[in-house]
């Protein structure tokens, strides 16, 4: 992707390379901390997670879903939807999310990183089935184009002896 809009001449603020086939959580972690910096400091005012998401060997899906901000519809909806209890928090509830908002978004990228490796390997699979297969099939057709090559230098050799054995009678 890099050398991708880097060669149309679109600016890149960041570049993070070489875990796309075994992502780690330190990984996910390091763009987490990234992009959330420069949303928390006003420089981007959304950021979109654009990834392929796994659902089975044979299908995978392109996604682009919004990373940032999160999306608080399943929250407000859950409040709307009946009664509430009183609860006491300890440490207070802003140092709550405070704390577990970023682990959320590392949680969400880490989920999506795994996803692209995981339909990755998928469609290398399949293309290597695919390849496998193609080859096996040539294999068996040149085999028999060999055999036919091989049986007629074979039928001309016998008809050259037999011609010759004629001859000599």
């Amino acid at each position: 992707a890099t050398g991708y809009f880097r060669f149309r001449g679109y600016e890149i603020a960041a570049s993070f390379a070489g875990f796309s086939d075994a992502p780690g959580y330190e990984d996910a972690r390091q763009v987490a901390r990234h992009v959330t910096e420069k949303f928390e400091s006003g420089e981007y005012s959304e950021v979109h997670l654009a990834f392929t998401r796994f659902l089975s060997m044979g299908s995978q899906s392109a996604e682009v879903d919004l990373y940032m901000p999160l999306d608080t519809s399943a929250i407000t909806d859950a409040a709307e939807a009946g009664p509430s209890a009183d609860y006491e928090f300890e440490p207070s509830p802003t140092e709550i999310l405070e704390r577990l908002l970023p682990r959320y978004a590392e949680a969400r990228l880490y989920a999506a990183l795994l996803d692209a490796a995981a339909s990755e390997h998928a469609a290398r699979q399949r293309a290597m089935k695919s390849a496998t297969d193609n080859a096996e099939e040539m294999i068996i057709k040149l085999s028999r184009v060999m055999n036919r090559a091989r049986q007629d230098a074979i039928t001309t050799e016998i008809m050259e002896i037999v011609s010759g054995a004629e001859a000599l009678r």
